[in-house]
């Protein structure tokens, strides 16, 4: 039995942003991960903490978060039910049934998803395994930051840290992982796509608040509401968050710069951290005072994603380029 489902994955320099961002820059390939993301850290931890002994998990996802729960459950032979809203592609369905899962869809997004996978839990007694928003999650992300202290070696640590937000969970893991190692100083570039911003508009709000819609095509960024704990993290005076935005198209262009350039496929909820490097967005922090003009080693987080392929992306070309 394996200590755990996660692979301590590859952290590669990448010379070609090197070269834009005029510091060194490391890929931390969470998109080579079994089940294509970042996200079996934290949900196979999280179901190997509760869910051993269990009648089976679920998990309302339209993506990694589904996928990663389904790898777990199959590694662990127990059974697992995803709940996906109507809007995710047969691509992500398939991909669920292949791991083993039981697919049901309900909604038109997430949110809707997710009442569906909590009436479940309680009526069938499964163990509800939540995307984003639980502190076993977090703890189980932390790892990644483990791994990079160790790879980079003492002495050095990142000028920053690039990585996209969601529901927040990410974010939370890595802040989880910077106190770990005694980074807590390492500045945090926390990028999402206009249209799924909810940890912008709770900073600007300065309460946590809910968007009415997601009209971004970056689907896996897809949470209405920030986690509560995102949130107070940037807040918070111990830590230096800045949030920043992204276009759908900004996004769209760093996946496929990245696929160029790095001959690698991420989502675009993964493309709105690599256009931070790919639309000079980080040169303009720099500017603008908000990172030093002299930055260390800038670790990007290349969270992966699961729902991509080569047709996905002729589609978002279409839709974002027309």
């Amino acid at each position: 039995m394996a200590e755990h489902f996660h692979l301590n994955t590859p952290l590669l320099e990448c010379l070609s942003m090197s070269k834009l961002v005029g510091t060194t820059v490391y890929l931390k390939m969470e998109n080579s991960q079994p089940s294509g993301s970042f996200k079996i850290r934290g949900i196979g931890h999280l179901c190997q903490q509760l869910a051993r002994q269990s009648k089976g998990v679920v998990c309302a996802s339209g993506g990694n978060a589904g996928k990663a729960a389904a790898y777990a459950a199959r590694k662990m032979g127990v059974p697992a039910t995803i709940v996906v809203p109507s809007s995710s592609p047969q691509l992500v369905v398939q991909g669920l049934q292949d791991q083993g899962a039981k697919v049901k869809i309900t909604g038109k997004v997430w949110d809707d998803a997710n009442a569906e996978a909590l009436r479940l839990a309680e009526s069938e007694g499964l163990i509800f395994v939540p995307p984003f928003d639980h502190p076993l999650l977090w703890q189980g992300h932390a790892s990644m930051v483990a791994e990079v202290a160790a790879a980079l070696g003492p002495g050095v640590k990142p000028g920053a840290v690039l990585l996209s937000v969601g529901g927040g969970g990410l974010l939370c893991g890595v802040i989880q992982g910077l106190k770990d190692v005694g980074w807590m100083d390492v500045p945090i570039i926390a990028m999402e796509t206009v249209g799924a911003n909810c940890l912008n508009a709770a900073i600007k709000a300065g309460k946590v608040v809910t968007l009415d819609d997601i009209t971004s095509e970056a689907k896996c960024l897809g949470a209405k509401t920030v986690c509560k704990q995102a949130f107070e993290y940037s807040q918070s005076s111990d830590l230096t968050i800045i949030s920043e935005l992204v276009t759908d198209q900004q996004a769209l262009h760093a996946v496929q710069t990245f696929l160029d350039e790095e001959r690698v496929l991420v989502e675009m909820a993964c493309g709105a951290s690599l256009a931070a490097v790919y639309s000079g967005l980080i040169r303009r922090l720099q500017e603008e005072g908000r990172l030093p003009t002299l930055l260390g080693p800038l670790l990007v987080i290349v969270c992966g994603g699961s729902s991509i392929n080569m047709e996905q992306l002729t589609s978002l070309k279409h839709k974002l380029q027309s």
